[in-house]
């Protein structure tokens, strides 16, 4: 315990009698959610998510306060667990953090060892974080499509939000791991980095046109969806045979106004992609799989921006309007 600073920074949001609000404070380790694994925070990241909870423009929270971020990733400084010693250098995503429990916006985090993943050999905690979330999402995305079948064969995979973080790892790590995607983005000034990530073709969100068929002609054999809404129920009717849908966002609203046929005769599957609460077991798969034969080719090109912890405040209403292309890393010491 002597390597804890007796107090230190993080960015904390409250919700009271004085309202809604966030921002740096000084805790000490006693204010933080218990955990029996302390870790001196380095890199952490800003997602969709941490910017509805920062702002209040999302039910995020389940308690207040809480400090703010659902990624982290540093080294032990203490811990009660015989799987982590002193110097260990760990990552944590998702895991309820920032939600019901400290997240990862702080000089320290106390955690539970049932959350911690050991850093992967050849991943430097930066990488880690500018992956994080979004690229972990992207990877069970695959994952679990080719558990279901899917190859690189049976034809491209599209990408729906392809410029957002999840839509930029996806298509990253789909042509890494063989696969042609395809991209869908309103955001048309970004074809030339899509390209530049792996995209094949590109396709404005603005000129689609489904029809109002239950099945239409088919364009993919498979789809990571970031959106939602009616761009999810259009894209269930083009899939091919046995081909299979990752559906992990929704910024095109909740609602899935489809019928079953896709489903029954074509053999379409849908898959739900829930990252915050995955196995540990599938963690440590997968962030093996991101260091070593998925890590993304293109890391640079996707980490956009870089922020201090003191000055986290300004990204977040960047995030919610969609002015903010790949991702956010967070240096929090």
């Amino acid at each position: 315990m002597n390597d804890i600073a007796k107090t230190f920074k993080a960015f904390r949001i409250q919700n009271d009698g004085e309202g809604y609000r966030s921002g740096i404070e000084t805790l000490k380790l006693d204010d933080l959610s218990e955990g029996d694994v302390v870790i001196r925070g380095e890199w952490s990241s800003i997602n969709f998510k941490d910017a509805l909870a920062a702002t209040g423009k999302g039910k995020i929270l389940k308690k207040f306060p809480l400090t703010g971020g659902i990624d982290v990733a540093g080294e032990v400084v203490s811990s009660d667990c015989e799987r982590f010693k002193p110097g260990d250098k760990v990552l944590v995503t998702g895991c309820n953090l920032s939600e019901k429990r400290d997240g990862g916006y702080s000089e320290y985090s106390r955690l539970d060892s049932r959350d911690v993943v050991p850093l992967p050999e050849g991943l430097s905690t930066r990488d880690a974080m500018a992956m994080g979330t979004a690229g972990f999402t992207a990877a069970i995305s695959l994952y679990r499509m080719e558990a279901l079948g899917q190859t690189p064969e049976a034809g491209p995979i599209v990408v729906t939000g392809a410029s957002g973080g999840v839509g930029s790892f996806a298509i990253d790590i789909l042509t890494t791991a063989g696969y042609e995607a395809h991209a869908i983005t309103g955001k048309t000034e970004q074809f030339d980095y899509l390209e530049e990530l792996g995209a094949r073709q590109c396709i404005s969100r603005h000129k689609l046109h489904w029809g109002e068929q239950p099945l239409e002609s088919i364009r993919w054999a498979g789809c990571i969806d970031n959106v939602g809404g009616d761009t999810l129920a259009g894209i269930s009717r083009v899939i091919d045979l046995w081909g299979n849908i990752a559906s992990c966002g929704m910024v095109g609203g909740i609602g899935f106004n489809a019928t079953n046929l896709p489903m029954i005769l074509r053999g379409v599957s849908l898959i739900g992609i829930s990252s915050n609460n995955a196995p540990y077991a599938l963690r440590e798969v997968l962030w093996s799989r991101l260091a070593n034969e998925w890590r993304p080719r293109h890391l640079d090109s996707i980490v956009r921006n870089e922020v201090a912890l003191d000055d986290i405040g300004d990204a977040f209403d960047a995030l919610i309007d969609g002015s903010t292309l790949g991702r956010t890393v967070v240096k929090l010491t």
